[in-house]
């Protein structure tokens, strides 16, 4: 059974952990892979408070919040006169009222899409907003049917049972953690699942973890990317690469439940 975090009170840990997320590597990436990346991972908004990237080394890294509380952390009654809630750690016993999280609301937070064209994505090297417009077809090509995005009716669901669009809702977070860091690698093991789980150790100074946070390009339907076909003013796709690979899953994955392209 897994052993509860050493913790001593109650504090912000128990409702969200600030930790800090590798990007690319310098020596090993492009400028062109390293936006891509950037702009892919900045924009999973829905659980992360993403800081501004920034170089230590050879890497790019971002300061992180990931919104999800501890597994351990239950609501003791209720709070008629308006204040928050008193909380319990069903672990350690200790009881009180907390901080509420750091977390803005969607209607707070910094769209990334801006309307009439214009979207937040990080190009060379800064986060800026840019007027994108959608990739025109070459003046001689021949008449096609428009392609089927195999993504809008398929059944594919994330580890919160939400069906629809699973790979732009969920990711992996590489995580630049020591091994002496203990505590946070167990504080990070004792979030509530599935919103962020999977925790597992690949380094001296890594760890990384899956974490249920939607895209914030997602259209109103939450399964249309606002990105799609739109251009950068290099003329290169908008979209990060990442986004538009097949699933290369090992013989011990097995992807999204419904996932048509596996």
């Amino acid at each position: 059974m897994p052993v509860p975090p050493p913790c001593t009170r109650l504090g912000r840990h128990c409702r969200e952990l600030t930790v800090t997320v590798r990007i690319a590597d310098l020596d090993d990436d492009s400028q062109t892979l390293r936006d891509a990346a950037a702009t892919w991972l900045l924009a999973h908004t829905e659980r992360i408070t993403m800081g501004k990237p920034y170089i230590e080394g050879d890497e790019l890294l971002v300061d992180a919040t990931v919104h999800v509380q501890c597994k351990y952390l239950t609501t003791v009654g209720a709070a008629p006169d308006g204040r928050r809630a008193p909380v319990r750690c069903a672990a350690h016993g200790f009881r009180g009222r907390m901080p509420s999280s750091t977390q803005q609301s969607p209607e707070e937070r910094a769209a990334l899409r801006r309307g009439n064209g214009a979207f937040s994505v990080v190009y060379r090297g800064r986060q800026r907003v840019l007027d994108l417009p959608v990739k025109r077809a070459a003046r001689r090509a021949l008449p096609v049917v428009q392609n089927h995005n195999p993504c809008i009716d398929a059944p594919c669901r994330t580890g919160d049972n939400k069906q629809g669009a699973a790979c732009c809702r969920d990711l992996t977070l590489e995580i630049a953690l020591p091994e002496s860091a203990t505590r946070m690698e167990a504080l990070l093991k004792a979030r509530k699942s599935p919103y962020l789980c999977k925790v597992t150790r690949e380094g001296d100074d890594t760890v990384e973890a899956e974490v249920i946070s939607a895209c914030g390009y997602l259209e109103r339907d939450g399964i249309t990317c606002g990105l799609h076909d739109r251009t950068l003013p290099n003329g290169r796709l908008a979209k990060p690469s990442i986004c538009m690979e097949w699933p290369d899953l090992g013989p011990d994955d097995e992807g999204h439940p419904g996932c048509r392209l596996t």
